[in-house]
């Protein structure tokens, strides 16, 4: 009789869109990490690429542990194969059969013209794992970024920057940060919607009816937030090391300065959720797909970044 197999849960890697660049940055990167993992994704897509790479790849029936790359295949059927594969990688996290998601870029649009009700990976994973507001956050080597809003129109964000919002994602990052990266007490700088944080309502109210009341709030919770202020001074701040952490209120307030100064090697890691999450910080990038030039640097990052948010307590 086979002994059980006493290896700890895997990580476990969703590629995304087959027809990005996600199943060559998910095997060169573990080509390079040389750690056990399970793919789960559509199988031609990751077997074509560990082929091409040089990178051995096994056949698998079920996410669990085990011995070098394995791949449990997702084929196309009711679902897009990347929202499918979601789907079987969260069961396993949850179940404990897998230690930590890792996903590879998925394409928005293309997945909603198939239907799919989400606008990008974190909301669908709010929804699978029962959680209503999930909270987006990316670590770099000098800054990190929480966001208040995520994929919403500009029109919108005024509207969605609430003091309840505010306080939610305030929270939720000041625990994650506790737990996953260690922080005693994370120190938030967070930022004003308007230019130069509103200038006391002469530019905007948002600031004085919603910002500073949900910040007033926080800190009378005991959390470590300074603001609100401007943006380029909410940044200059975390860099300095002065603050652990930029909170902004919108995606590219945020995401501006996270990639000019990170690109490809920061790493797209949800809050809130009971399962470990960690993601690139890129999309599919369609027009270098298929050519055997794109960087794994961020896919590495993230793995890493799992591993170290999923260690044993």
């Amino acid at each position: 009789m086979p002994r059980p197999d006493r290896r700890p849960p895997p990580l476990v890697v969703t590629p995304g869109d087959p027809f990005g660049v996600g199943p060559e940055v998910a095997v060169a990167a573990l080509k390079i990490l040389r750690w056990d993992a399970v793919i789960v994704g559509q199988g031609a897509a990751v077997l074509d690429e560990a082929r091409r790479q040089g990178l051995a790849v096994e056949p698998a029936e079920a996410v669990g542990p085990g011995a070098g790359v394995r791949l449990v295949a997702v084929d196309e059927g009711d679902e897009p194969v990347e929202v499918a594969a979601l789907r079987t990688a969260v069961g396993a996290c949850r179940e404990g059969r897998a230690r930590a998601l890792v996903t590879g870029p998925i394409h928005k649009a293309r997945l909603a013209a198939r239907g799919f009700p989400f606008p990008g990976h974190t909301g669908f994973l709010g929804h699978l794992c029962g959680v209503p507001e999930p909270v987006m956050a990316f670590v770099g080597r000098r800054l990190r970024v929480v966001l208040a809003t995520v994929h919403l129109p500009l029109r919108e964000v005024p509207g969605a920057i609430t003091e309840r919002r505010l306080l939610h994602v305030l929270a939720t990052a000041d625990g994650a940060f506790r737990t996953g990266l260690g922080f005693a007490r994370p120190r938030f700088a967070a930022c004003g919607l308007n230019p130069h944080a509103g200038d006391a309502g002469v530019l905007g109210r948002e600031e004085v009816d919603v910002v500073i009341p949900a910040c007033e709030a926080a800190r009378a919770r005991g959390l470590a937030v300074d603001g609100p202020m401007s943006a380029e001074a909410a940044v200059r701040r975390v860099l300095d090391g002065r603050a652990d952490a930029l909170v902004a209120c919108y995606h590219d307030q945020g995401l501006v300065p996270l990639k000019a100064l990170e690109f490809g090697h920061a790493v797209n890691w949800t809050l809130g959720l009971p399962i470990v999450r960690t993601s690139v910080d890129h999309g599919t990038a369609d027009d270098i797909a298929g050519r055997g030039c794109a960087d794994p640097g961020s896919m590495i990052a993230a793995l890493r970044l799992a591993r170290r948010l999923a260690r044993p307590s």
